[in-house]
């Protein structure tokens, strides 16, 4: 059997099992995305843009499970998470708005135009403890009529925004990317890595995830954090340790609190996103162009307080 695995500095191994294998749980769509682990009922939900759907994955006993269509059509919803409620909230191409999915199933818009104009396309989205809602805007969503609706952008920047958990308030926090993509919190809080995936369309543009320090509603001390040299960064998460997991064309790649590479996990198809599920959470699920992949590790993804 071929190894999943490339290690590119030994303290990969400690996070890595050996023996594990890269499960393929799903295939059938067109462009997997945005997964968001529900502990309470040990189900994955996943966006399939341009199939206008967001999945559900249950899991079974035995580590496998099916799927079932939890809404459709979803609005070409992309990145998905939880609020401190353990409310869905979806970052929506179509409509070109951040929502909540309320207990009783209605929907709640959260963001969709600031400063008086429509939002480009929002794309991802993470919950802080303090409630707040942090989201990337980027423009594909608009590009063209795949994965949203062609149109013209109408701010002036492809930002990254804070609602307010308390007032719901929108700031923009980051007004310099070229493509702001995925973000995740370490697991302090004190730092908001981002991605830029502007090279997606574009080679000489960004391929790189910044490192900010979170001061209070804002961000300070922007730098680059790691450099992605297959494809491009999309969604990323963060274990227990402060590890950071990003996906890339050739799989999901592993840094290191410092920046180092760690390792690779070898993907099939190009990863779009990922994220830590399983009753331990120590089962890295993966979202890949046409499938849902799961492989399982020795670490644990980080946990808000």
């Amino acid at each position: 059997m071929t190894s999943p695995y490339q290690i590119d500095d030994p303290a990969f191994s400690q996070l890595i099992v050996g023996s594990a294998a890269l499960d393929r749980l799903f295939t059938g769509c067109r462009w997997a995305e945005g997964p968001v682990w529900f502990d309470d009922m040990q189900c994955l939900l996943f966006s399939d843009i341009p199939n206008q759907r967001i999945l559900r994955w249950t899991a079974d006993a035995a580590g496998g499970g099916a799927v079932s269509t939890f809404r459709q059509p979803s609005q070409f919803a992309n990145g998905n998470s939880r609020d401190r409620q353990g409310r869905l909230i979806t970052c929506e191409h179509g409509t070109r708005r951040v929502v909540r999915t309320e207990a009783d199933g209605s929907m709640t818009v959260l963001a969709d135009q600031f400063r008086g104009k429509r939002l480009n396309s929002p794309n991802d989205v993470v919950v802080r403890s303090d409630g707040s809602i942090w989201f990337t805007d980027p423009s594909y969503g608009i590009l063209s009529d795949y994965e949203g609706y062609q149109s013209a952008p109408e701010q002036p920047v492809r930002g990254v925004y804070r609602i307010d958990g308390t007032t719901g308030d929108i700031d923009c926090v980051a007004d310099d990317f070229s493509q702001p993509n995925g973000l995740a919190f370490s697991p302090d809080e004190s730092t908001l890595y981002i991605a830029d995936s502007a090279a997606s369309h574009d080679p000489a543009k960004p391929r790189h995830i910044r490192a900010f320090r979170v001061d209070g509603a804002g961000l300070t001390q922007g730098r680059v954090f790691a450099l992605i040299d297959a494809g491009i960064p999309d969604g990323i998460r963060v274990d227990m340790a402060g590890n950071l997991w990003s996906s890339a064309a050739d799989g999901v790649h592993c840094f290191a609190p410092d920046g180092r590479r760690l390792g690779k996990i070898l993907v099939p198809e190009p990863v779009a996103n990922l994220t830590f599920g399983g009753p331990r959470r120590n089962r890295l699920l993966i979202t890949a162009t046409s499938s849902l992949y799961a492989i399982y590790l020795t670490t644990t993804g980080a946990q808000r307080p």
